[in-house]
């Protein structure tokens, strides 16, 4: 039997012992998940991020830190934005000191007030600190490889959580900080229409390859290619949508399809071609693009 004040909840060994709820050989046992140095969890609760990031926040004083990047994402609903094995990311407030924890990274950087938000994480009833999510999508920006910045951002374009005036006005806010141009430009590329971050992931690795950047999900008639670049009339489907394929096809559109097997070079000479051939021409200049999008933009 587990104590009821510890059912489903994420809570100190040593404070669970010196209390009597538990011994320490019971804390060995199959009812409880050690997740941190004494750290521990109800066994029944799922071990995804969310966990570790209240396992993490059991170790420190409250309300130190503020969940940021990727793992604010996470607790905001982007699932895919982190996993159970995951670095937590964390913000340290200006007035706090903590000790270095491992398993997460710790960011000193300025927080507005405007910036805070409080989110529900499993293993607790009390809500704890994140960074709301237009601020969670800029500090991604800066924090993480493009690729996956754009992904997490789609992810709360998608789910509704921001909107793109509002990542403009970050965009906007914090343009003099270090890493603000960066943030800027990836925030540009984010699309609220990809359903998926292997979607996201996609897009931005075919943009990265020289190809202009697809829009993602257009709603053209019926039908939703996984991306499409309606300039040229071109359209990639990662899964066969044979009625839909045939009625872009009847309009003069330009159908490809993505099988599962093929490797991504070759979807990029397959795209080239199609593009090129519906009037195309390559005008960017890659070293450039890739430049001015890299960690080291300032």
């Amino acid at each position: 039997m587990r104590p009821p004040l510890l059912e489903w909840q994420v809570f100190r060994g040593s404070a669970a012992v010196a209390a009597g709820l538990l011994s320490v050989h019971q804390l060995r046992g199959r009812g409880w998940t050690r997740l941190r140095h004494d750290v521990y969890c109800d066994s029944r609760l799922a071990a995804d991020h969310a966990l570790l990031c209240r396992a993490t926040l059991a170790r420190l004083p409250p309300e130190s830190v503020v969940l940021a990047g990727p793992s604010a994402a996470h607790a905001h609903g982007v699932l895919s934005a982190a996993g159970p094995d995951d670095l937590v990311h964390l913000i340290l407030r200006a007035d706090r000191r903590v000790g270095r924890q491992v398993g997460t990274r710790l960011h000193r950087v300025p927080l507005d007030p405007t910036d805070l938000c409080h989110v529900d994480l499993p293993g607790g009833s009390s809500l704890v600190l994140a960074t709301v999510p237009a601020r969670t999508a800029w500090d991604a920006a800066v924090w993480l490889p493009l690729a996956d910045a754009v992904a997490l951002t789609d992810g709360l374009l998608f789910r509704r959580l921001v909107t793109t005036a509002a990542l403009r006005e970050v965009a906007a806010r914090l343009a003099e900080r270090p890493g603000g141009r960066r943030a800027g430009h990836t925030l540009g590329l984010a699309d609220g229409h990809a359903a998926s971050r292997a979607e996201s992931l996609l897009r931005v690795r075919l943009f990265l390859a020289g190809l202009p950047m697809g829009v993602a999900r257009p709603p053209i008639f019926t039908v939703a290619p996984c991306l499409a670049w309606p300039e040229f009339r071109v359209a990639l489907f990662r899964t066969p949508d044979r009625a839909g394929e045939a009625v872009m096809i009847d309009d003069g559109w330009l159908v490809l399809r993505l099988a599962p097997q093929t490797e991504f070079p070759e979807v990029v000479r397959h795209l080239r071609a199609a593009l090129s051939g519906r009037g195309w021409r390559n005008t960017r200049k890659q070293d450039v693009v890739e430049s001015a999008l890299s960690s080291t933009m300032r």
